[in-house]
């Protein structure tokens, strides 16, 4: 088991490995901000809940995931604490979110609004950082570093 725990937290030392996770976390974390707290003009917990489970049709286990993942994972990242768990997490609800709502919608962002929905470009750049985290982990100054020291 303690070579299972030292795998997931061994990192490797370069400094743009963290600036990956840095960023994977500091873009994702208004997201779940906003879904969770209702901050950044987001509508808080009990709305999203509701809008991802009658207007998506997600069942509920799936939307309280994506709600605790986008706010905890993101804190979590931007920590560097069990990075890897984190990003592999977020490769698998995004990869999700291409192909449940955005591939039907092409590649690009809905920028003008003249698409029906959203493309997956953004998508795409998070699965890309995300598993830069997977393979590389948190990077230096970050809890995982810090704990595999000790």
């Amino acid at each position: 088991m303690k070579n299972v725990v030292k795998q997931l937290l061994k990192t490797n030392p370069n400094i743009g490995f963290g600036i990956a996770r840095w960023t994977l976390g500091l873009v994702l974390f208004p997201h779940g901000a906003q879904k969770l707290l209702g901050l950044f003009g987001g509508y808080g917990y009990s709305a999203t809940m509701e809008s991802l489970t009658t207007q998506m049709g997600l069942p509920g286990i799936v939307a309280f995931s994506v709600i605790m993942l986008e706010f905890f994972g993101s804190m979590s990242l931007v920590l560097g604490f069990f990075s890897r768990f984190w990003a592999l997490s977020l490769v698998g609800m995004f990869t999700g979110i291409i192909i449940t709502t955005q591939l039907e919608h092409g590649f690009f962002m809905n920028w003008f609004g003249n698409q029906a929905g959203e493309g997956y470009e953004y998508s795409l750049l998070i699965i890309g950082l995300a598993l830069s985290v997977v393979v590389n982990g948190s990077g230096p100054w970050s809890i995982d570093g810090f704990i595999l020291k000790r």
